[in-house]
């Protein structure tokens, strides 16, 4: 369509609203409802138009309040630095860096607790029968980390939907500088608990900020890998994208361990982390902004610069238009327009938008991992090689194998996530691991060479099957289920679920092992045995879908009355930004005589207002 014609509406006198539009424009009542300031009216379609006019350039128009040029000369002014692959895989870089430096402050701990230097500076977390209390004093350096993390998380309520994606991540990159800076200068065991509660404060804003971000900015097909990367950062080091910490950081503790004669030997691998805040808060100064966020904060112009140079592609793209379009409708149906806050009230409500369900599905998937029993290894691993008959060189280079063999595994998920699809694999991470506590729990109770080096085997296969099942997913999937309008607050929490979980499971892990010993093994069985049931009945899938397509399966499932599981599983669900996904979100009524294809349940502008009504 010429640029002339996209124009010619304000010279055109008013004309009846004809059913293809009211198929593709929501109802002016409804508009009026969200308190938004009308566009001019714009050109009626074709009756017999492809729904692909939908994301015209006219309702690009219609929907920022730019017209023609002007569009364009905003969309030029605000386009991002990089573009296409560059763009992505400058994402992922990130991305990863930040979940590198939630991995390596953790990873760091496991080697450190039994090095001689670390034991001298703080004799607090040396075990010994004549101080039976210090076994909890070790758990509680470890562990308040965690709370740290926690108060990040929570922080992130408030503060992440106004400043933004980007600013949050760099804020908790310099909160967690300060930390790291405390953590190596630390000369008693109050510092290094101040010190580990500010540095967790940091990782909190980011571990509760980056998926979110990272999502947002990656297409459908492959956001699944995308954020999978980010678990294997959590298992390998520094690299190109999310690259797991665990098994670069015990084989820098291995290597320093050899420096017996000073406190460098723990103090370097802590410093360690400061690179990698450096290097994500430097990298995220070349990245756009969070498309999803700009939307819904009324910069649609930058929102459009983005999805364009994310597809790598002009706005007058079918794809970059109706993507945008799905985006601004799925707002347009949370929530106001434009509105900066999000009450806390909102994550209670249900509706078409079910968003009670799905910020509770996001909290247990994030309790679920920390449940595993995954930490028990992670911090305790050193710990617990020995504890099966190893010296100490050998359980450091075996830790270290271990955490090498965690992030190879990590890597098959990559690979598999899109095709498996999401609720697979949490099923066989979840069934493997429960066999590998229960087998863990029999050899604990024979306790003789032969059942030792097969329990130290089990320790790589469990770790194996939470790569696959665990170690990515609950950083992907809460991202991926709730909606745009609470996805800072309910990411917040599911979040600071994690470091709850986390900080118990740490906190109680050397104890039971000194009062119930192998027990502790059959506990974590019976927990992965109860994630199981779970994830099969409650769990969608959302593995090929936008994140605006959940949005559809959600509302769908509401209308229908039946569990968004089954829905989730359909392959017929209208794509969001279409008229017929519109109809299910309550965004256009039916016009009359004319039979829904999609979903027997009537929607009329009367049935939205008093949905609104009714979550409010």
């Amino acid at each position: 369509m010429p640029a002339s014609t996209h124009l010619s509406f304000l010279s055109q006198p008013q004309r009846p609203v004809s059913p293809s539009l009211a198929l593709v424009t929501p109802p002016i009542s409804l508009l009026h409802s969200y308190s938004l300031v009308l566009p001019p009216p714009p050109i009626p379609l074709n009756e017999t138009a492809a729904i692909d006019e939908k994301g015209s350039l006219t309702h690009l128009e219609n929907a920022t309040g730019l017209h023609d040029g002007d569009l364009n000369r905003a969309v030029e002014e605000n386009k991002p630095r990089l573009r296409g692959k560059t763009l992505t895989y400058a994402l992922a870089f990130v991305a990863g860096t930040g979940f590198t430096l939630f991995g390596y402050d953790q990873g760091v701990m496991s080697a450190l607790l039994t090095a001689n230097q670390f034991e001298k500076t703080f004799p607090e977390v040396v075990t010994s029968d004549a101080h039976p209390n210090h076994a909890t004093l070790q758990s509680f350096v470890v562990a308040i980390y965690e709370i740290g993390c926690l108060m990040g998380a929570l922080s992130n309520l408030w503060i992440g939907d106004l400043l933004g994606r980007r600013r949050t991540i760099v804020l908790g990159g310099i909160i967690m500088i300060i930390g790291a800076i405390l953590q190596t200068a630390s000369i008693s065991y109050a510092m290094m608990i101040v010190a580990r509660i500010i540095t967790g404060i940091g990782n909190g804003l980011n571990t509760s900020t980056v998926p979110s971000y990272h999502a947002e900015c990656s297409p459908a097909k492959k956001r699944g890998s995308f954020i999978m990367i980010e678990g294997s950062l959590i298992t390998f080091g520094i690299m190109l994208s999310y690259l797991n910490f665990v098994s670069f950081v015990q084989w820098l503790d291995f290597a320093f361990f050899w420096i017996s004669g000073s406190s460098a030997q723990w103090r370097v691998p802590i410093s360690f982390q400061i690179i990698l805040a450096i290097i994500m808060i430097v990298g995220i100064g070349f990245l756009p902004e969070s498309p999803r966020w700009l939307v819904k904060h009324g910069r649609h112009a930058e929102a459009l610069a983005v999805i364009s140079a994310l597809d790598n592609k002009s706005i007058n793209d079918k794809e970059v238009q109706r993507t945008y379009m799905g985006i601004h409708e799925a707002i347009i149906a949370e929530g106001e327009l434009g509105n900066q806050k999000t009450s806390l009230k909102e994550l209670l409500t249900h509706g078409r938008s079910q968003n009670f369900r799905r910020a509770a599905l996001a909290i247990t998937a994030q309790c679920f991992q920390q449940i595993t029993g995954i930490n028990l290894i992670t911090y305790y691993a050193t710990l617990l090689f020995q504890r099966l008959g190893l010296s100490d060189v050998d359980s450091r280079i075996i830790a270290a194998c271990n955490g090498t063999e965690y992030f190879a595994a990590s890597l098959i998920a990559i690979f598999i996530i899109e095709k498996v699809g999401r609720r697979k694999l949490m099923l066989f991470g979840a069934t493997g691991q429960c066999i590998c506590m229960i087998l863990l729990a029999v050899l604990g109770s024979i306790s003789n060479s032969a059942a030792q080096i097969v329990s130290a085997v089990l320790l790589f296969v469990f770790n194996s099957f939470f790569a696959l099942g665990w170690l990515g997913m609950t950083w992907l999937y809460p991202a991926e289920i709730v909606g745009l309008r609470i996805r800072a607050p309910a990411n917040a929490l599911s979040t600071a679920s994690n470091w709850i979980f986390n900080f118990v499971v740490v906190m109680v892990t050397g104890p039971s092992f000194q009062n119930i010993s192998w027990g502790t093994y059959i506990v974590f069985a019976s927990l992965n045995a109860f994630i199981i049931p779970v994830v099969y009945f409650f769990f969608p899938e959302t593995a090929g879908r936008s994140l605006e397509d959940m949005d559809v399966v959600f509302a769908l499932a509401h209308n229908e009355g039946v569990s968004p599981v089954g829905v989730s599983l359909r392959k017929n669900i209208p794509l969001a930004g279409s008229p017929e996904a519109d109809e299910i979100l309550g965004l256009a009524p039916r016009p009359r005589g004319e039979v829904a294809s999609v979903t027997p349940a009537s929607v009329s502008t009367e049935d939205v207002r008093r949905e609104k009504q009714e979550r409010r």
